[in-house]
């Protein structure tokens, strides 16, 4: 199997592969590489690893040395420059009408390229400002679009629970979230109450989607018929975290709480009514 090594380019960005060659890469590692962009500088955040060659795009591009100071120096100093333009491209940006608005901009390690990142309510024709950029910083410019879950990750910020955004610091991809979800998860459907600071579904919502429905498939549904220590009665609630059902027993009028291991139900179907 060959083997690679995993280097992303912006903390927490999307990990690519890469041949690694004969360098013995350490997770950490600063590393120029060659990319379809032209040569970046990344920080190695899988260490080398053998995968199935079948899961690679090839050829695969070669990382090309670790990066030396004066490597880092001049990264620093392309994002410096970078940022030193936005408000020249603000500029031409009013001077051209266009419904845009900029979040940042970064240049590829050997500068032969600049990319602006921008955020728009819908698609915007951008071709006649990226040829009058083009012109005034003599260097190839490219454009790109973000959704509103990039622009959080590269505002930051934090969540309700009181720590920093979940895209900021550890999420390299977003994968889909639903409402589905939240209903498993036994919230209240209002998307207000569990939409992150991007005004989108909160990425956490899928992170424990996967145990809520294990638990819940043990679970009765809310209006099963179960047996209990007291008798039959009709599930009123359910609460997946403390692995208990709340059930109404109509001979009593009574509603008490059981554990699920406290039940007899049959999954998927009520048990038979009384015989009263």
């Amino acid at each position: 199997m060959p083997r690679v090594v995993g280097v992303a380019f912006r903390p927490p960005g999307k990990c690519y592969w890469f041949d690694p060659g004969e360098l013995d890469l350490r997770l950490g590692d600063s590393v120029v590489v060659e990319t379809v962009r032209g040569r970046e500088l990344g920080t190695v955040r899988i260490p080398i690893t053998e995968v199935l060659a079948d899961t690679l795009v090839h050829p695969l591009k070669p990382v090309l040395r670790r990066a030396t100071d004066e490597d880092v120096r001049q990264h620093e100093r392309n994002q410096a420059r970078a940022r030193e333009l936005l408000p020249q491209v603000e500029e031409r940006v009013r001077h051209f009408g266009l419904p845009m608005k900029l979040l940042d901009a970064e240049f590829t390690f050997d500068a032969s390229q600049i990319i602006i990142y921008f955020t728009a309510e819908n698609r915007v024709d951008f071709r006649e400002l990226v040829r009058d950029l083009a012109c005034r910083f003599k260097t190839r410019v490219q454009l790109h679009q973000v959704g509103a879950r990039d622009h959080t990750r590269m505002l930051g910020g934090y969540g309700p629970c009181g720590r920093e955004l979940c895209c900021r610091t550890f999420l390299s991809e977003f994968a889909p979230v639903s409402m589905r979800m939240a209903k498993d998860q036994s919230l209240f459907l209002n998307p207000m109450k569990f939409s992150g600071s991007c005004g989108k579904l909160m990425c956490c919502l899928r992170f424990e989607h996967e145990l809520y429905t294990e638990a819940r498939a043990r679970l009765p549904e809310v209006g099963a018929r179960v047996g209990t220590p007291y008798g039959v009665g009709q599930v009123v609630a359910v609460s997946v975290l403390h692995d208990e059902v709340t059930v109404e027993l109509p001979e009593t009028s009574a509603v008490r709480t059981f554990k699920a291991s406290e039940l007899e139900h049959s999954q998927g179907s009520e048990l038979p009514p009384s015989a009263d």
